[in-house]
């Protein structure tokens, strides 16, 4: 008679990868946003930058990135500053506190997450777009 042996798996649920991922190129998807003239709501310190979608924690994160400046020479270095996009209050500021200066200021947490989530929300979309896929301005 066989003994049989259960194995312990880790539960991943769908869209979810070890913690120690490393994803591969195809697996970030960054799509250049910019504040329209009259988008009173922008969450942001800048009037541009990358969208990303990256994989951080064995899950696909949203973050912004600041762009170069234009008034910056080529040669210059320049080290762009980033935050996660999210509406979980904990990532938000906790997970933000580096670069809490790229968000524009906010009376509040909750204030700060209604300007968020609908970046947050075309991230995810961002994240949904097979690699390669160039999404128009306000197509997300």
């Amino acid at each position: 008679m066989m003994a049989q042996i259960a194995v312990a798996m880790p539960l991943m649920l769908a869209g979810e990868q070890g913690l120690f991922h490393f994803p591969s190129p195809d697996e970030v998807r960054m799509q250049p946003i910019s504040r329209a003239e009259n988008e009173a709501e922008w969450p942001f310190s800048v009037d541009g930058g990358i969208l990303a979608c990256v994989w951080s924690g064995g899950q696909r994160i949203v973050s912004f990135f600041e762009g170069r400046p234009s008034d910056l020479d080529e040669d210059e270095p320049f080290e762009p500053r980033g935050v996660i996009v999210t509406t979980d209050p904990i990532q938000l500021t906790i997970g933000n506190m580096a670069n809490r200066a790229l968000f524009r200021s906010a009376a509040s947490v909750e204030e700060r997450i209604r300007l968020v989530a609908p970046f947050a929300i075309l991230g995810q979309r961002l994240c949904d777009q097979p690699a390669g896929a160039r999404v128009g301005h306000g197509e997300l």
